[in-house]
């Protein structure tokens, strides 16, 4: 038994924030998935540095280049049979888990973070494309997105909600969850078919702040706000999935919308590697953790249940920060800002740069 199983026994399933064509096809993720690794996560980042830094997608790109397609059609082709792919060998584990786990999330473009219909018809081609019930769908937390997400809820799609800093973010994501449950509820729909996670942000909260408390010669709350931010975002789960709204959706058998720990991976040296891992062990959560956290958490994670506790101090850690002149929902939303504007990027990159291959295997005219 790994820790990874361990920390299943205690509640939270470790999902690996990584997706490549070759660690499909060389046997390296079945490994993974037998030391207990129950879900995979892609973003934008992630999928541009599989496809151009790599010559995995070679072959496949003059192929298609070949056959006519544009860079778009050209991306969206190898995304979906990796995605595809990574779905049926997680369906095993959606099977075991009885559709708690095994899920492979894939994002609509994040140029429609601000685009409400335009993010609902992509979610739903996405969808109705991989055609599998261990996919799920991610779409951002922002203004635009949170009435995509209880529309499609609403239609019994798997939606991973992403770019989530703050617990007002929070507060609008569970509230358009349980909102598109009972519309789907309304139409007779299956709600145990239906999952969803909140993909809560947490390092980059630390590396904000951190930095505004040590331009204020601060260190005794550096290193603390992240871990604060999510706990608060925990003990507000537990009040949102339970009482009478929620047990009324249980009983048609609802899931919870479990929280996601997103951005995990420990960015600043002096801090323990798996610190974001180790601080934030609970019931009913996920941690989706980049492949150096993963080999970290195998070696040397404490397994043992930890949100619950300091939940007194985090709030007071918190409340520390505005009279020190930092306003955390001002550096959540900014947090949030800059996510969305850093997806667009790399999006726009991996576009540009599969356009350039797309060019280069075209053929020659004489």
């Amino acid at each position: 038994m790994t820790k990874l199983h361990e920390l299943a026994a205690l509640g939270q399933s470790i999902w690996y924030d990584n997706i490549r064509r070759g660690i499909l096809a060389s046997g390296e993720f079945a490994q993974l998935l037998e030391e207990g690794i129950l879900g995979v996560t892609s973003n934008p980042t992630i999928l541009e540095k599989a496809i151009v830094q790599s010559n995995d997608y070679d072959t496949a790109m003059q192929t298609l280049a070949g056959q006519g397609l544009s860079a778009q059609e050209i991306y969206e082709a190898l995304a979906l049979e990796d995605i595809g792919r990574a779905a049926d060998m997680l369906r095993p584990a959606y099977e075991r888990t009885n559709g708690l786990d095994g899920y492979v999330s894939l994002e609509v473009s994040p140029l429609l973070a601000h685009d409400t219909r335009d993010t609902i018809a992509e979610a739903r081609r996405l969808f109705s494309t991989l055609n599998r019930p261990n996919v799920m769908i991610k779409v951002p937390a922002t203004p635009a997105g949170i009435p995509a997400i209880e529309a499609l809820i609403g239609e019994g799609r798997n939606i991973n909600v992403t770019l989530i800093f703050s617990l007002h973010q929070y507060e609008a994501v569970t509230e358009a969850y349980l909102a598109g449950l009972e519309q789907y509820a309304g139409q007779g729909g299956n709600l145990g078919q239906v999952a969803s996670v909140a993909s809560f942000f947490v390092s980059r909260v630390d590396t904000k702040i951190d930095k505004a408390l040590a331009d204020r010669g601060n260190t005794a709350l550096q290193g603390k706000a992240a871990i604060a931010n999510s706990k608060i975002v925990y003990a507000r789960f537990k009040e949102i999935f339970s009482g009478a709204r929620w047990e009324a959706l249980a009983a048609r058998g609802a899931r919870v919308q479990r929280p996601l720990w997103a951005s995990t991976s420990t960015k600043n040296p002096a801090y323990p590697d798996t610190l974001y891992v180790d601080a934030l062990i609970g019931a009913h959560t996920v941690n989706t953790v980049p492949p150096q956290t993963v080999s970290a958490i195998l070696d040397h994670a404490r397994v043992a249940l930890t949100l619950e506790s300091g939940v007194d101090e985090a709030r007071a850690q918190l409340a520390a920060l505005a009279p020190l002149g930092i306003d955390l929902g001002a550096v959540t939303q900014q947090l949030q800002d800059e996510g969305v504007a850093s997806f667009a990027s790399a999006f726009e990159s991996l576009i540009g740069s599969i356009e350039a291959k797309r060019q280069q295997f075209l053929p020659k005219a004489p």
